[in-house]
């Protein structure tokens, strides 16, 4: 990896900050720190804005966040949206039609909050746009077979993410050309660089735009190997504190490239 260095730092958040436990470790989060004071490091996550949030408040990153599986960018100093592209309603309701047909779990996020299929099923506050979608705690085969239901879908994208904490899977609906590579554009335009002199690390299939498009690329080693075989270096895995493994021997030398 001779001559490569980055100037910010993306971060998936399940099973590469946090493992099963939902908590971040003390070395995690020192190495976090450390490199912080160099770059700006940003959460890319899957997740809704308020674990983004909490888990960025925790770690003491102020540039802005991304969630929402790339929908969604935010000032963690304030919570409000610096960038949002929402899945056009008539595409929604249909992604919701068919997660209520089949009684999925889901949660959807919108601008003021969020929908669970609980509230949902009450008929409760249908707001007038959702940022993602996600049908949650399903088998492998039962979410490549929902996925499958909506490839080439022409206003929704998929993306498959395993969820560490319960050894379940979700499956992500955002708007058509949106995913965590889309989110980290808008992010680098904002901060002034690009995807191409941009680090990042992750573990799940939702990531894969991701190491397609950044120009460093850093895989857990609880990661598919397909997806481990993208990357230039594969750090232990996040019960090993992988992340700050792969921080501290393998990022911050390069940024002493600079």
């Amino acid at each position: 990896m001779t001559g490569k260095t980055f100037t910010a730092l993306l971060l998936d958040l399940d099973g590469t900050i946090i493992g099963p436990n939902e908590g971040i470790t003390r070395s995690v989060e020192t190495a976090i720190r450390r490199v912080s004071e160099q770059v700006p490091v940003s959460i890319v996550t899957g997740r809704e804005p308020y674990d983004v949030l909490r888990f960025s408040r925790q770690l003491g990153l102020a540039r802005p966040q991304v969630c929402d599986g790339g929908a969604s960018v935010l000032d963690p100093a304030t919570g409000e949206y610096l960038w949002r592209t929402p899945i056009p309603l008539e595409a929604a309701r249909e992604v919701l039609a068919a997660l209520n047909g089949q009684s999925t779990a889901f949660i959807a996020t919108h601008q003021t909050g969020v929908v669970t299929h609980e509230s949902h099923g009450r008929g409760l506050g249908e707001p007038p746009d959702y940022n993602r979608i996600s049908a949650l705690d399903l088998s492998r085969e039962g979410a490549e077979a929902l996925a499958g239901r909506f490839k080439g879908h022409r206003q929704v994208s998929v993306a498959l993410a395993y969820l560490p904490y319960n050894t379940l899977w979700a499956v992500d609906f955002t708007r058509t050309g949106v995913n965590k590579a889309a989110g980290a554009r808008k992010l680098a335009e904002l901060l002034g660089t690009t995807l191409e002199a941009t680090a990042m690390v992750g573990d799940s299939y939702n990531d894969l735009p991701l190491f397609e498009s950044c120009g460093v690329r850093v895989a857990m080693g609880n990661a598919p190997e397909e997806i481990r075989t993208m990357a230039d270096h594969v750090a232990p895995s996040v019960e090993e504190d992988g992340l700050a493994a792969a921080i501290d021997h393998y990022l911050l030398p390069l940024l002493t490239k600079k």
